[in-house]
């Protein structure tokens, strides 16, 4: 067949030119090649000449991209435009198919047009971002050109009477539509630019984020194309694979995305909700109100994208149904087209009956969809981070004005604050990604029900039924499951405070022997949380999604039938895949529903945490002016956000102003205030809860640049007296009022309205604090101790020197830079309270309150810290200091003195003052400084506990680096959650972690196993079986119908067709393929639970019988991350995962598999698409692995809004607001930046996945329709294959999404697995239980033969051959400098070390040879620091519940406890929360000493347990162990002399040796005795 460009057939018409040139229609399509000859000549030499020689041009810096007006309408109207012109090609292409010979100009024009627009849009975007309007000048011409051309077509086709009716007149009129509005867009662009025609052009510049370079989120600002392909994700990509990413290169969000724009748009909507009084919606309404006007635009959007796709999915079933209903009748009897103008038209019906022209419409349909479908979630998701930011922030700025007492009263506590911050915040961000499923959903269903009767007629709405009586049942499983999923989230935030506390408290529950009793009790609430967690695998495998296409297949097969319907391929395989697209709405729903009720009751919370009690509320009034004189002054402030403002000279009009309301009265400063005084409070009542005040009648003054000292009995409210005076507790009536002149900070920033009221800040400027428990951020020594302000070299030194911490920071391994808190290195109370004080000296600030800095430390570095820090340093700078202490010796050096007794003030005054007004309390403070002999003179060095920390310090630093050396290479990352270094979690990425994922599967055993495996092939062999059965079936009933026509019967069946055989197979097959749903689904579930029950058990059993050393050289987060985080991945996540991704690989296969067997030809497509798939997984793995590395940013954010709730007070107390907000943003930004690169990164996958499998369909269709069309191929297999080239798409991309997140996830089984290696103590001895007799040891006779100690096998010797000998009852003290051994000796009592020469014994039984748990049940010791669990007193003083009441009672009036638990409502049975934190320091400590009372066993060690005890309780208290102790034997382990003078024999220790042993007067009697010179050593 010859080529022609208007055919060659003899008589041809189409060279006929008779009536004129204009009515040949081959002449007309000729006129229509000139634009598009025009445009690709004009642009191709800009393009490849102006570009080539800078072809980098398109991938210039961002900073200059810049859209000209009307960008996007261009971008769109092009993609239509090609749309059409691809339509016009098959048109021309399907016409021609008619004639004998050739006709080009049916498409040649048409191909040629595509070209052109192609080339248009190239072009523009070149001149775009290279910002050259000028050269816009040929497209200008090109559209002019095309739309004049076009418009003669149309005009010509009109007056020969060409209609509607025909195909090609309707995409006439389109294009001419299309040439004219892309004519106008260019207009536009002339006019908005002026780059012709007008004389100034105007200057333009690109938006401000583009010009700064560190922003790397391009998605606002790309085209059409790269914002719907992510194509601008690529390079960012492509470097992920090649190195890991580092947070810190990802750049920085722009602006409108930041949390700081995001919380002020959220800010102003809830302000906007409030303005109407009495309208005012109230709690989770106003915030819902609030979250709708801020973030409700973008929503709009991405439900719009959502209903597009929606609509476009239903293309796919139709276009299979047209496809197989083609070849099922036999094409060749279409009627001739119309021939008109010399060429063949034909109309849209005939167009659409084309089979190839369908695979390419579901092809591009396919696109389309997939396109909108990402658009909707990525636009959903993006809202969704932006509000989480948004929220954040108000909670963190909500934090920063808590009212103390929240949290001390339980009503808030630490974990619930982080969880608004971690969980709820999430769920609303997910509800907001869910949102648009509430909306798409039904309308998804309805156009599929009406679709399906379209098909199916009446049988269809029987599938309806069946989804609607689904539909409520679904809802019943959806609530069920909330309901589980909420018991699951309590019982496990019950186990992981209890596990917090086990753990917090290791070293005591060892030494009492109580790890039994607590791991118990933890695993009794696993055990809960455990059946919880089996009732939501039930409910979750019921609602599995898989088993409904199948119930809906056989209800209605059978009813179809029974109608007596044809049951063609066409209508089954197009039901088969409606079913499928019908099943993700129904599935989805449970999903939404669950997380619409999770964001409810978030809502819920943070609406009552919103409505928490606020700081300072009733100084309210002074911000509350009238209208009139309020403006300006807020104004003012407003407009000076965060410049450095002095306050020397205070503002004195602003303070006119704010007092002028008449409130004069209240606690404004009196402007005649006494210019000594810098705080006075006159007849105040305080209180922390709504009860009685806890200080009432309180006058006093605090003179101006003195050292002013608090003193006072346990509990007396002394540090209550400082938080009242900083403004924390709520006050009742009186007035705190501070000294203007004073109290200015040396700089001190406004805060946003945020802050306190504005008045308030301006009350007082900021004090340096230091609690009475030390806080610490999670951060270097250095920042802790310099706290946000600049390093000042010498004043470091200074302070350093003063808080004699340069030994500590010399031990540390990175010495002064070394992270501590939290996530840190792990320090002794005494360090922890040095450096707090520490950064209170370290602040320049007029005012320094100390709460007792000293109850941590021993005498020798209290002294130390009292005359170089507060005498020396503070006096130096004429600072105020405010001390509340015990150490009465101190009390020589005060200027002003306040005395304290059951929350009223007792007296005031100078020492002397006092002398002569209380004469009985001077002498009773006398007598008990005289304890310490003649006025503290005689103070011993006793070897400071300092040092004992820094050598616990050093010993773990050192048993640190010894067990890094022990482990392996691959468990290098067990602490990987701990460091923000995540480089070397990378470098193991690019694998799976194939180990780890035996360890998991190991743990569920060789049945389990199999039983899963089994299953699992089954059902897909079944589910592709059904399939199957059903195209051989209907491929049948064609044959049987062909066969009719020929034997001239009327009905198939009479012809000895039967359906019966047919149904009864599908019949069995669809009810085992029910049966083996939901059975692999339980499997699956059950296997995840055994593993999670097996791994938690062996982890708890691992720690809880671990020795000492691991916890001294692991984080405690560290452990604790393993409980939580770790434990909750392998309960929840990993089993779904396991069973998504072997879901998704065997649907994958199958498949696959269904294609290449219909269609062999495929298997040759199938290559290069596998290999794009793969390079495409493989980069995204490595992204999603950089990405999910749980995000540093996210625990920082975490850490952050802990510390700053503990740190509350000090925090306030310096006005650090604004910096902790700064740095809360820069958090929360760089946690959204990762999350928003991770969606991105997401649909970049997902969007090239699914092009792929859009590819995969139409290489499907084309081959499967030739093949039927010349090979004979049977249509049910045709309609088979297309139905499962349909869904490989979303096969594949859920296989590498849970590949990628199962790599992840076994990091969890990796981390566990790491500290299940370590090795336990040993328990067992060489006696059993029964050998060792009842009441032993009665005696308390210890002979310590030849000991030597060691922390581990690895590590120098502690003790080195130490012999002594106490007899029963005996008194004996040990002391000693630092690291002579002191603890290692009480601790060697107890096994705690490793004797490895040597031998204890007690009363003639050798401890080595005893069971572990029953020595340290029979001894008792007393720590250092005062460790208390929640529950009641009753469980802290007794735990194994053996002891009766009158015993707890004896014990808690031995420890002068009885008067305040007797007081407490319930007793005995009065509650303790975490840590004992509703007791104070003291009473703690003597709780613990109850405790070891109530052991009553015959030898009792006390570590320093008197530390944090006033000295008048602690001189009872010695008394009484004398007494209540008499027939014991005691080990006093004494840091301060004074404490042992009347024991019955001392040993000083040194270097792991002792030194002397004898009675203390022997001792004393000696001149040279080193005891002596203990003693001495003060004066």
């Amino acid at each position: 067949m010859s080529l022609a460009f208007c055919g060659n057939e003899n008589n041809s018409v189409a060279y006929n030119v008779d009536g004129g040139v204009l009515n040949n229609g081959c002449f007309l399509d000729a006129l229509n090649v000139v634009p598009h000859v025009f445009l690709l000549f004009i642009t191709f030499p800009i393009l490849f000449i102006g570009w080539g020689s800078q072809s980098s041009k398109v991938h210039i810096h961002h900073s200059t991209w810049l859209h000209f007006p009307g960008h996007n309408l261009r971008w769109l109207l092009t993609f239509v435009l090609l749309f059409i012109l691809v339509c016009e090609i098959a048109e021309g292409i399907v016409s021609d198919g008619f004639s004998q010979s050739l006709h080009l100009h049916l498409y040649m024009p048409a191909g040629l047009a595509f070209m052109a627009g192609i080339t248009s849009i190239i072009y523009y975007h070149n001149i775009e971002t290279s910002n050259f309007p000028k050269l816009l000048l040929a497209l200008l011409i090109y559209w002019v050109l095309a739309f004049i051309m076009k418009t003669i077509k149309f005009a010509k086709y009109t007056e020969h009477g060409i209609g509607p009716r025909q195909l090609r007149y309707c995409i006439t009129g389109l294009l001419v539509l299309l040439y004219g509005l892309l004519l106008a867009v260019e207009i536009n662009v002339i006019l908005g630019r002026r780059y012709v025609c007008f004389a100034d052009p105007p200057e333009v510049k690109p938006p401000e984020d583009l010009q700064d370079l560190g922003v790397r989120f391009l998605q606002p600002f790309v085209n059409l194309l790269s914002k719907a392909t992510y194509w601008w994700m690529n390079t960012f990509i492509t470097s992920a694979h090649r190195r890991p990413i580092d947070l810190k290169v990802i750049g920085k969000l722009p602006i409108a995305m930041r949390a700081l724009t995001n919380y002020i748009k959220l800010r102003k909507a809830f302000d906007d909700q409030k303005r109407p009084q009495d309208t005012a919606p109230q709690g989770p309404k106003l915030i819902w109100q609030a979250l709708r006007k801020a973030f409700g635009r973008p929503l709009i959007l991405s439900i719009t994208f959502r209903f597009l796709a929606d609509l476009l999915g239903f293309a796919g079933p139709l276009c299979i149904s047209g496809i197989v209903h083609h070849i099922s009748k036999d094409n060749r009897t279409i009627q001739q087209p119309m021939t008109l103008l010399g060429i063949y038209f034909i109309s849209s019906k005939e167009f659409l009956e084309n089979a190839y022209v369908l695979a390419v419409l579901l092809f591009l349909a396919l696109l389309l969809q997939r396109t909108f479908l990402q658009a909707s979630y990525y636009v959903a998701i993006e809202t969704g981070i932006n509000l989480r930011g948004a929220i954040q922030t108000k909670i963190y700025n909500k934090i920063m004005r808590l009212c103390t007492s929240n949290m001390s009263m339980g009503e808030l506590t630490v974990a619930q604050i982080c969880n608004l911050v971690a969980i709820d915040t999430n769920q609303l961000m997910w509800f907001f990604f869910l949102c648009p499923n509430l909306w798409a959903m039904p309308v998804q269903i309805i156009v599929g029900v009406i679709l399906l009767y379209y098909l199916l007629g009446i049988s269809a709405l029987i599938g309806a039924t069946v989804i609607a009586v689904l539909a409520p049942v679904q809802y019943f499983v959806a609530t069920k499951l909330s309901q589980t999923q909420k018991s699951t989230l309590e019982y496990s935030s019950e186990r992981l405070k209890k596990t917090n506390e086990l753990l917090r408290g290791i070293k005591l529950l060892k030494l009492y022997a109580w790890e039994h009793i607590f791991c118990d009790s933890v695993e009794e609430t696993r055990s809960k949380e455990l059946t919880s967690l089996k009732a939501f695998a039930l409910y979750s495998s019921i609602s599995s999604h898989s088993v409904l296409p199948l119930i809906l297949q056989t209800f209605v097969v059978h009813v179809h039938i029974s109608e007596d319907a044809d049951l063609s391929p066409a209508v089954a395989f197009a039901s088969l895949s409606l079913f499928h697209i019908l099943v993700t709405p129904l599935f989805l729903l449970s999903s939404v529903v669950r997380s619409t009720v999770k964001a409810l009751v978030s809502v819920q919370k943070l609406s009552e945490f919103f409505s928490s009690d606020e700081i300072g509320d009733e100084q309210e009034p002074r911000v509350m002016l009238t209208p009139g004189s309020s403006n300006h002054n807020q104004n003012r402030y407003q407009a000076v956000p965060l410049k450095v403002v002095n306050r020397k000279r205070p503002p004195r009009d602003d303070w006119n102003n704010y007092s002028s309301q008449g409130d004069h009265e209240s606690d404004g400063p009196s402007q005649d205030m006494d210019q000594d005084i810098c705080i006075k409070i006159s007849s105040g009542y305080f209180t922390w809860t709504d009860g009685p005040p806890t200080l009432s009648n309180v006058d006093i003054k605090i003179p101006i640049g003195k050292l002013t000292m608090i003193v006072g009995q346990v509990g007396c409210g002394k540090s209550s007296l400082l938080l009242a005076a900083l403004g924390e507790m709520q006050k009742v009536s009186g007035t705190v009022t501070w000294n203007r002149s004073v109290t200015s900070s040396v700089f001190c920033l406004p805060t946003d309205r945020d802050a306190a009221a504005d008045g308030d800040i301006r009350k007082r400027g900021a004090v340096a604090y230091a609690s009475q428990k030390p806080w610490l951020l999670n951060a270097t020594l250095v920042e802790n101790i310099t706290f946000e302000m600049p390093m000042i070299k010498p004043r470091y030194k200074a302070v350093i020197e003063a808080c004699s911490l340069q030994p500590d920071i010399d031990i540390l391994p990175q010495g002064d830079q070394t992270e501590i808190g939290e996530r840190g290195i792990i320090l002794s109370g005494g360090q922890k309270q040095r450096i707090s004080v520490a950064r209170a000296l370290y602040q320049q600030t007029n005012l320094v309150f100390l709460d007792d800095p000293f109850s941590a430390l021993d005498i020798h570095l209290s002294d130390h810290l009292m005359q170089d820090g507060i005498l020396k340093l503070l006096r130096e700078e004429k600072r105020t200091v405010v001390l509340v202490t015990h150490k009465l010796q101190y009390l020589l050096h005060a200027d002003w003195i306040i005395a304290m007794k059951d929350g009223t003030i007792q007296t005031e005054g100078t020492l002397k003052d006092i002398q002569n007004s209380e004469p009985e309390l001077f002498e009773q403070w006398k007598t008990l400084m005289h304890r310490q002999d003649q006025e503290f003179e005689t103070e011993t060095v006793a070897a400071s506990m300092t040092d004992l920390e820094r050598k616990n310090l050093r010993r773990a630093m050192y048993s640190r680096e010894a067990a890094r050396t022990e482990e392996d290479e691959e468990e290098e990352s067990v602490e990987s959650d701990d460091d923000d270094n995540m480089s070397q979690v990378m470098r193991q990425r690019a694998t799976i972690p194939w180990r780890s994922c035996g360890i998991y599967l190991s743990s569920a055993g060789l049945l389990l196993l199999t039983v899963l495996l089994l299953s699992q092939l089954l059902k897909h062999s079944l589910m592709v079986a059904i399939d199957y059965w059903l195209a051989h079936w209907t491929s049948h009933v064609i044959r049987a119908k062909t066969d009719a026509i020929a034997r001239n019967c009327t009905i198939v069946q009479y012809c000895g067709f039967s359906h019966s055989w047919y149904l009864s197979v599908f019949s069995v097959l669809c009810c085992l393929g029910i049966i083996l749903c939901l059975a692999t689904s339980v499997a699956v579930e059950w296997t995840g639970l055994k593993v999670a029950k097996e791994l938690h058990h062996d982890l708890l059993n691992k720690i809880i019988l671990a020795p000492m050393r691991l916890f001294e050289t692991t984080p405690l987060g560290s452990i604790l991350n393993r409980f939580s985080t770790d434990t909750n991945t392998i309960d929840q996540h990993i089993p779904t995962t396991l069973e998504c991704l072997s879901r998704s690989t065997l649907l994958c296969v199958s498949a696959l598999g269904v294609i290449s067997y219909v269609t062999p030809v495929f298997l040759i497509a199938l290559l290069p698409l596998a290999v794009t798939c793969y390079f495409i997984q493989k980069y995204f793995r490595c992204l999603h692995l950089s990405s999910c590395c749980p995000l540093p940013s996210n625990f920082q954010l975490i850490f952050l809004s802990r510390c700053t709730v503990e740190g509350l007070t000090t925090i306030r107390a310096l006005r650090y607001e604004p910096r902790f907000r700064q740095r809360l943003l820069q958090f929360t930004d760089a946690n959204n930046i990762a999350s928003l690169f991770l969606t991105a990164a997401n649909r970049w996958l997902e969007v090239r996945m699914e092009y792929i499998g859009a590819c995969v369909v139409l290489v499907a269709a084309v081959a499967s329709i030739t093949n039927s069309l010349y090979n004979q191929l049977s249509t049910g297999l045709v309609g088979l294959g297309l139905t499962y080239a349909l869904m490989v798409s979303n096969y594949m991309n859920w296989m590498v999404r849970n590949l990628a997140d199962m790599e992840v996830q076994l990091g969890s089984v990796k981390r566990i697995n790491g500290l299940l290696k370590t090795e336990p103590e040993n328990y067992e001895g060489l006696l059993t239980v029964s050998q060792v007799p009842d009441g032993w040891p009665r005696q308390g006779e210890i002979k310590i033969q030849n000991l030597s100690v060691r922390y581990d096998a690895t590590l120098k010797p502690v003790l080195k051959n130490v012999n002594a000998h106490i007899s029963p009852g005996q008194k004996v003290g040990i002391c000693g400098r630092t690291g002579s051994g002191k603890s290692s000796f009480s601790l060697a009592f107890f096994r705690m070390v490793d004797m490895f020469e040597g031998r204890i014994v007690i009363d003639d039984i050798d401890i080595a040879k005893l069971p572990l748990q029953t020595l340290r049940s029979r001894l008792s010791i007393i720590l250092q620091d005062p460790i208390l669990f929640s529950g009641t007193i009753r469980f802290n003083l007794d735990p194994e519940m053996k002891a009766t009441d009158e015993m707890l009672w004896e014990a808690l009036d031995i420890a002068q406890l009885k008067p305040v638990v007797k007081s407490l409502p319930g007793g005995l049975d009065a509650a303790v929360t975490e840590g004992g934190e509703n007791f104070s320091q003291g009473q703690r400590q003597l709780f613990c000493l109850a405790r070891a009372f109530v052991r009553k066993s015959s030898i009792l060690i006390m570590d320093e347990a008197t530390a944090s005890i006033d000295m008048a309780t602690e001189s009872i208290l010695q008394k009484v162990v004398m007494t209540a102790f008499a027939d014991r034997t005691v080990v006093i382990i004494a840091h301060r002399v004074h404490t042992i003078l009347n024991a019955d024999l001392v040993i000083v220790m040194k270097r792991g040796i002792i030194l002397e042993y004898d009675r203390p007067e022997a001792l004393l009697d000696k001149e040279d005795s080193v005891f002596t010179s203990f003693v001495r050593a003060d004066k």
